[in-house]
């Protein structure tokens, strides 16, 4: 047994085909989590649920900052379970041996680097299950420069956790006690976060009161996939206010050839539309022409 394994992180993301991390773990490409920063919650969630990826989302955290800043990043992922003797001595050795030092947590800080997430399931524990204080809450900055953490679990510090610029976490409940009484069953293997589940890899997109996870194969296609929801609610927002258009058709799954055009025309002339001009609607316009199965439902 071993923890934070490149062989087995590569087999559990067989979809992502780009550059990777030395630990194995998806490499998505930083110009992509920083399209992420512009889009909303409900903007990233749809692509993903059309797909079927439809536990993805957790929305029972609280929030270290509660001004509006997003969390995004690679999730760097970890797994905890209650104590019990034996398993502690054997699960602590194999770290031992790994070199690792420090407590459990400690361990998964150490690995950081620039733009990953901490992400760890501490089965809802909060007394005495403080994965986060104002110490590794500083080491997370140091390390990740824009990161943070998703902890099913509690947090202490606070006071000082705020005081560390440019971090966001989201949690589920504060104690003053220290971390005590757990062990860690997986490092980088999926785990699981209230009703959602995330893999080494997975961009973390916290924002509007929840935490959504990206699958990293997927993520491409979801940022290019809510720019275009983006800019069709712009676009449908104003044909809405110049009775050009009803809710019913803006809604819909499939615009028509003659709504796209309008919306074409609207992304070339107008300055609100020049940050979509590389988005290519070439599958919209096959809907279109071809039909689309689903295009009397509404949009979700």
């Amino acid at each position: 047994m071993k923890f934070n394994v490149r062989e087995d992180i590569i087999a559990l993301t067989p979809k992502w085909k780009g550059e990777r991390f030395p630990d194995g773990r998806p490499k998505v490409a930083d110009k992509y989590l920083e399209a992420l920063k512009s889009l909303t919650l409900e903007e990233v969630w749809k692509p993903i649920f059309v797909k079927g990826y439809e536990n993805q989302f957790e929305g029972r955290l609280k929030v270290l900052h509660d001004d509006g800043r997003k969390l995004i990043g690679r999730a760097v992922t970890c797994t905890f379970c209650p104590t019990r003797p034996d398993l502690h001595e054997v699960m602590f050795e194999v770290g031992t041996k790994e070199g690792r030092k420090g407590s459990y947590n400690q361990w998964v800080v150490d690995t950081l680097v620039e733009g990953d997430v901490v992400v760890a399931d501490m089965y809802d524990k909060i007394y005495k299950g403080t994965f986060l204080g104002g110490n590794l809450t500083t080491a997370i900055k140091t390390k990740t420069k824009t990161g943070g953490g998703v902890i099913w679990g509690g947090i202490r510090d606070v006071e000082q956790m705020k005081q560390v610029e440019g971090v966001q976490v989201y949690y589920r409940g504060i104690d003053p006690t220290p971390i005590r009484d757990f062990v860690m069953t997986g490092f980088n293997m999926p785990t699981r976060i209230g009703s959602a589940i995330c893999l080494p890899g997975d961009i973390v997109f916290g924002a509007g009161g929840g935490v959504l996870f990206i699958p990293s194969h997927l993520v491409a296609e979801v940022v290019d996939g809510a720019s275009k929801t983006q800019v069709k609610d712009i676009f449908g927002f104003e044909m809405i206010a110049q009775n050009k258009f009803t809710t019913a058709q803006i809604d819909r799954n499939t615009w028509t050839v003659e709504m796209l055009d309008m919306l074409m025309e609207f992304i070339e002339n107008d300055e609100r539309g020049a940050k979509y001009r590389s988005l290519d609607w070439s599958y919209e316009y096959d809907l279109a022409i071809n039909g689309d199965p689903n295009d009397t439902q509404s949009a979700l």
